[in-house]
């Protein structure tokens, strides 16, 4: 892919030999792992594995379901649905070495037979419409300027009656951030939007919103959870 300043960010080219030192460090099998095991480092998402566990429980996985993972990292929340509810995951990342690392941890896991990883542009995303059951993504949106083409891509590839889940970070009254943050060095590459722009924007591309909630704690996520009815619209749950 052409160079991407996103994707230059989140780029660190030893990150898997870090990841497995650690690992080892802390006494880990590393032919025995677990997602439980990886979790302190593959989900750096807000609230990592305990924002992953309440996301999950809005959407009420019965475990059949085809997932779609955008902005997947590392593969954390991807491993974690296969593995603690049985669902078939794709995960897709603009970031390369997230990928690879991704793929890695996987197989570590032995979880290959339910969770795949690829690069990919979440403004165009490499499926076919109507793939999936559910379309899932945490704290990806907030390095993306054009929020009607993500979330039009989402719909896109939704079944009808099927679910978008969602956990982003939302711009709140106390004015811009200061940088650098997690997810960027300088504002060229973060776009906040607030609670109600980020509804009307998943309204405005088909999407009807069945949860949005702001749990108790420094820093603004909203969890929102909506699907895909049999008509135009899906539901989303949604968590900034």
């Amino acid at each position: 892919m052409p160079y991407n300043p996103v994707e230059t960010h989140y780029t660190r080219t030893d990150l898997g030999e870090v990841i497995l030192a650690a690992l080892k460090a802390a006494g880990k099998d590393l032919d025995q792992l677990t997602p439980d095991d990886l979790a302190p480092v593959d989900e750096f998402h807000g609230g990592q594995r305990p924002a992953t566990i309440r996301l999950a429980e809005l959407v009420s996985f019965a475990g059949t379901e085809r997932v779609l993972d955008v902005g997947s990292g590392l593969g954390g929340p991807s491993r974690y649905l296969a593995w603690r509810y049985g669902c078939r995951v794709s995960g897709v990342d603009l970031t390369a070495e997230f990928v690879r690392v991704a793929e890695m941890l996987t197989g570590l896991t032995g979880l290959v037979d339910k969770v795949d990883s690829r690069q990919g542009d979440a403004l165009d995303l490499p499926f076919e419409e109507q793939s999936f059951d559910v379309v899932w993504s945490q704290n990806a949106a907030m390095n993306i300027a054009n929020r009607e083409r993500f979330y039009g891509e989402m719909r896109r590839v939704l079944k009808p009656g099927g679910k978008l889940a969602l956990q982003e970070v939302a711009a709140g009254p106390g004015g811009p951030p200061h940088f650098p943050v997690q997810w960027a060095q300088t504002p060229i590459i973060s776009f906040l939007y607030s609670q109600q722009e980020t509804r009307a924007k998943l309204e405005m591309t088909g999407f009807r919103v069945l949860v949005g909630r702001i749990p108790q704690q420094r820093h603004r996520h909203r969890r929102w959870r909506g699907r895909a009815a049999p008509s135009a619209h899906r539901r989303c749950w949604v968590h900034i």
